[in-house]
């Protein structure tokens, strides 16, 4: 991940993404490489949003203690998804820099080009997810 994401922030944003695509028959969003194509790309055509991700990040934990108690990533997955469900829909209890329903879009749209995208981006890591949909490439 790029230096301008303090390891809580890359853990949290490992985190997340994992519940958005978790694991299944198929590998989850960060083994699928999201991870890489986020890195890749906050060093590209993202750049202008790591200062978001990271201030949203920040928030996400700030209110997942103010809820529970623990970080984000301490949670069970049940409280992880009704937490992000509430994130999406704008419901906190915490001041974010970023409105939560925007930070939370920002995830799942770039979780998902990583997830979903070609694998030359940098994501889609041994395009699983198009094995996983029976896409087939003309590379």
């Amino acid at each position: 991940m790029p230096v301008q994401l303090t390891n809580l922030q890359q853990a949290t944003l490992q985190a997340v993404v994992n519940r958005l695509i978790p694991v299944d028959e198929y590998p989850n969003a960060w083994d699928a490489g999201v991870g890489e194509y986020l890195a890749r790309h906050f060093e590209g055509d993202l750049k202008h949003l790591v200062e978001a991700y990271a201030n949203g990040l920040d928030a996400l934990e700030q209110e997942a203690k103010a809820r529970y108690g623990n970080g984000f990533g301490e949670l069970t997955a049940p409280q992880q998804d009704a937490f992000l469900q509430d994130v999406e829909q704008g419901a906190v209890v915490t001041v974010w820099p970023i409105a939560p329903g925007k930070f939370f879009r920002l995830l799942v749209e770039h979780t998902m080009q990583g997830y979903y995208g070609a694998p030359l981006n940098g994501g889609n890591r041994d395009a699983v997810s198009w094995q996983m949909t029976g896409f087939e490439s003309r590379r």
